[in-house]
């Protein structure tokens, strides 16, 4: 299993009798699933079945669905208005024998206005049925397509979060073997510090004095930081050899490291050693970034 990124896009078009139709996917990053829809009118039945394939298939990001409908127009028949017709028939009959006149034509009746009208096909409600259901079918393609180019992407996007772990785990090697964490070095710098408060505190007490060293040696010590970076590291290679979406988790794990090298350098006795400190908030910065785009 690789990463998933969070952003991508896709187009993808389909027909049915005489509608053509265009889905357009456009996904990035979010910190949770947000989906949007613009669909035309007539076609509002499409909202729930569609939020609900976008709901299985993404588990994070904004995503913005878009769906363009062109059709032709719809066949029109000349129909009998049977109740105007019925109306001009009963009205001739009453005054047939009242006028001197010849009876009406055919076609003198129907040029009536309201006898004849024009009419638009209508579609039934199975053909209409038939077309959501060809919509929907080119709506899965179209996520699917999406899938791909999420996932293709995600590949690409592991890369760089692998090489920043591995970037991480020689920068917490350099910062172990900095010769301003020896022994010795250590020694050294704890006696001139003691030098220094007893010179500022002359009456300092034995007891008082273990009690600086003790807390000079601990603020110096750096040990438990880089137990955590190393476990960080692991961390982030377990979680994406997982089967699931993972970017959450990533995300709190970059939280993590960067509270340990803040750590690092406020507990840093030396320059040498913060200069790792600083490499390490740089690089964490870049993995955070690349972070933010993993599902």
């Amino acid at each position: 299993m690789t990463l998933v990124s969070m952003t991508g896009f896709t187009r993808t078009g389909g027909n049915f009798g005489r509608y053509n139709w265009t889905w357009e996917i456009k996904t990035v990053n979010g910190k949770g699933l947000d989906l949007r829809l613009r669909l035309p009118a007539g076609f509002d039945d499409l909202d729930r079945p569609v939020r609900a394939i976008m709901g299985e298939r993404l588990s994070r990001g904004s995503c913005y669905v878009n769906l363009t409908v062109q059709h032709e127009e719809p066949t029109q028949t000349m129909k009998i208005n049977q109740q105007v017709l019925d109306s001009v028939l009963e009205a001739m009959a009453s005054i047939r024998g009242r006028v001197d006149a010849s009876e009406p034509s055919l076609d003198g009746i129907l040029s009536i206005k309201g006898v004849m009208e024009q009419v638009e096909e209508r579609e039934s409600e199975e053909l209409h049925e038939a077309l959501l259901e060809a919509m929907l079918g080119s709506f899965k393609e179209a996520i699917s397509d999406l899938m791909k180019m999420r996932q293709s992407e995600g590949v690409a996007l592991e890369k760089v979060v692998m090489q920043r772990v591995e970037e991480l785990e020689s920068l917490t090697r350099q910062a172990e073997d900095c010769p301003a964490r020896t022994a010795d070095v250590i020694k050294a710098k704890l006696r001139q510090q003691i030098e220094r408060i007893m010179e500022a505190e002359k009456s300092l007490d034995e007891d008082r004095l273990y009690q600086e060293a003790v807390l000079l040696a601990g603020k110096a010590d750096v040990r438990e930081e880089l137990d955590r970076l190393y476990a960080h590291c692991a961390a982030v290679r377990a979680l994406v050899a997982e089967d699931k979406p993972v970017g959450r988790k990533l995300d709190f794990l970059a939280q993590e490291f960067n509270r340990e090298a803040n750590t690092l350098c406020s507990k840093s006795n030396d320059t040498s050693l913060t200069a790792i400190g600083l490499d390490l908030k740089a690089t964490i910065e870049q993995l955070r970034e690349q972070i933010q785009n993993v599902e």
